[in-house]
């Protein structure tokens, strides 16, 4: 065997593969010799075929094969001959079969990038803590409450803490605009739910009544032709409910499912302590990883990119599907390029981290994680630590995770560090 290795552009690779012309021939006759006892060919018995007259009928056919099967055995110890690693599967450019001395076959692949990670040390990072308070319990509880609170139709004039009723139509310039009417619409009024202007005006109205109500978009508003602008409002009341007294008490924490009040409390705190962390943990992580990239940039294999574009755009037209969306094809693959580019970047920058530190899965940090996985979700740890153990590619997910753990956490131990303390809301309130 003789390799030749060439370099394209960028991380595109050519290589060229020369094979002894004997082992090539040989392997065509005997191609041909099993095609005997295979093939019809009138005038002659099955199996009693002259070679020459299926060298002659099949003899093209025959090298192609010959020379396929030797590409498919060879591949590998010529990528190691070259010393060479492809970022993705090789193709078959050109192939040869005619030579007299050889046959000779090339391949084209990208490479992975030579990473010259810049010091870790050099990097400045935010690191976020944050605590569960009484406040946040409180308001956690409340919240619990509030949902779970009946009302009973009244006949008096609304006021805060009632749930009225309503059908609205907003106006602005005169003229309706979309998403701007309802009907058989629920509102509880104090709860700021609404644009400025719009619960105010429904307070002291009674059943029964129409009103005119004017309210203002936000400057921020999701809506950009709303934002910043009025609106008038036609409003009728079709119910004004008062709210049933609700008590925090054991029979309020068995509507949960919990035995008493206090074990309902105590849970509660447990669950808004373990999604701080789990929040706390991913935002301090993205952050360290921001840095990350924006202190090392290279160029990135195309198809690993095209792959993970694509990956991602099945996983958002999956979720639109599930949520009554239907998107099979209407998404480009290439609306997602950018992000792929910046995972695949990313995921070879940690793999560069922890082979550099020798960052490992161990068994021990990965059960950890699967117990904190199954609290999150109310599981039995052993019975989700069995479940992925059963399926190496579920494993291997939460294996890169705990990689992924390791490697923020390495870069924050050599990165300089700025502690920022966060209330609860703020953290639960960020967009992952």
């Amino acid at each position: 065997m003789k390799t030749s290795l060439t370099t394209l552009e960028g991380l595109k690779r050519s290589l060229k593969v020369e094979l002894p012309v004997e082992t090539f021939n040989q392997k065509t006759e005997q191609i041909i010799k099993g095609l005997a006892t295979k093939v019809r060919i009138d005038g002659f018995r099955k199996g009693k075929i002259p070679a020459n007259i299926l060298r002659q009928r099949f003899g093209a056919s025959a090298k192609s094969d010959a020379a396929t099967e030797m590409v498919s055995e060879t591949l590998e110890d010529a990528l190691k001959d070259a010393d060479v690693v492809p970022a993705a599967q090789p193709s078959l450019t050109n192939i040869d079969t005619e030579n007299s001395e050889s046959l000779i076959y090339t391949i084209e692949f990208e490479v992975y990038p030579e990473i010259k990670l810049n010091s870790l040390s050099s990097l400045k990072i935010e690191q976020v803590t944050s605590k569960v308070t009484e406040e946040d319990e409180e308001r956690a509880l409340q919240d619990l409450q509030d949902r779970s609170t009946e009302y009973k139709s009244v006949k008096r004039k609304s006021k805060e803490g009632d749930r009225l009723v309503i059908d609205f139509e907003g106006l602005m310039d005169g003229e309706p605009f979309e998403g701007g009417a309802a009907e058989g619409f629920e509102i509880i009024l104090g709860r700021g739910a609404m644009i400025e202007g719009f619960e105010q005006g429904l307070i002291d109205v009674a059943s029964g009544k129409n009103v005119e109500v004017n309210a203002a978009f936000p400057e921020d508003y999701h809506v950009e032709n709303l934002a910043g602008r009025e609106a008038l409002f036609k409003v009728k009341v079709n119910e004004v409910g008062s709210p049933i007294e609700l008590k925090r008490d054991d029979e309020f924490a068995k509507k949960f499912g919990e035995k008493d009040f206090e074990t309902m409390k105590s849970r509660m705190s447990s669950q808004m302590k373990l999604e701080l962390d789990s929040r706390l943990v991913q935002q301090n992580k993205d952050t360290a990883f921001s840095a990350l990239l924006e202190a090392n940039d290279f160029e990135v294999p195309e198809g690993s990119v095209s792959s993970e574009a694509l990956r991602l755009q099945q996983d958002m037209e999956s979720r639109m599907e599930q949520q009554g969306m239907p998107s099979k094809g209407k998404l480009p693959a290439e609306m997602f390029n950018e992000e792929a580019t910046r995972r695949v970047k990313l995921g070879l920058l940690i793999n560069k981290i922890a082979t550099d530190s020798e960052i490992t899965a161990e068994k021990d940090l990965v059960d950890a994680k699967l117990k904190e996985i199954s609290l999150q979700y109310g599981e039995s740890a052993q019975q989700m630590i069995d479940w992925y153990n059963t399926d190496p590619s579920r494993l291997a997910n939460i294996e890169s995770i705990v990689v992924e753990d390791l490697v923020a956490k390495h870069i924050a131990d050599k990165a300089k560090v700025t502690s920022t303390e966060k209330n609860f809301l703020e953290i639960m309130n960020t967009q992952n």
